[in-house]
């Protein structure tokens, strides 16, 4: 009888083991941020025929794969002007920083057209994870930039903002 009411107690702990299931917050595999672009947020403000220049940046990380990939939309820019670079810097508002992660994108590659708008999609490739996981942590201490060639410094940009 012993026996059977240890096998019992036994059984039960397993039970009541397995039946826990955990609630606990979970990290999405693929944190997605968006970032408003603005010519106004540079540092210093867009001045010029480029002044009217936004959009907006789509930013999702996989850090399985480590890679960022970047859906970039801009518009309310002179027809013609190149977009040459972009890529993620790491600095909070009003403040300039260093590069961090780039784009795939090169000079001449992006154009804005007649209706003022451009757009683009960039894979960049082997992110650090450290680097990754700093910006899943603080998405407002990086920010989006574009450059053109009026405005090698930076033509429209935004800080980064976790949706998912």
């Amino acid at each position: 009888m012993k026996r059977l009411s240890l096998f019992v107690v036994a059984l039960a702990l397993v039970v009541a083991g397995c039946s826990k299931s955990s609630t606990g917050p979970s990290t999405p595999t693929k944190p997605t941020f968006t970032a408003a672009l603005s010519a106004a947020n540079e540092v210093p403000p867009i001045a010029g025929p480029e002044a009217g220049g936004r959009g907006d940046a789509t930013i999702t990380i996989d850090q399985t794969a480590a890679t960022v990939t970047f859906v970039v939309n801009i518009n309310g820019l002179p027809a013609g002007t190149p977009i040459n670079i972009a890529h993620i810097h790491e600095a909070a508002a009003g403040t300039n920083g260093s590069v961090r992660v780039a784009t795939t994108l090169s000079a001449g590659q992006v154009t804005v057209g007649s209706a003022g708008t451009a757009s683009f999609t960039s894979v960049a490739t082997g992110v650090d994870a450290a680097l990754m996981q700093a910006i899943i942590n603080n998405p407002a201490g990086f920010y989006f930039n574009a450059h053109s060639a009026l405005n090698p410094g930076g033509v429209v940009r935004g800080q980064l903002v976790k949706v998912s």
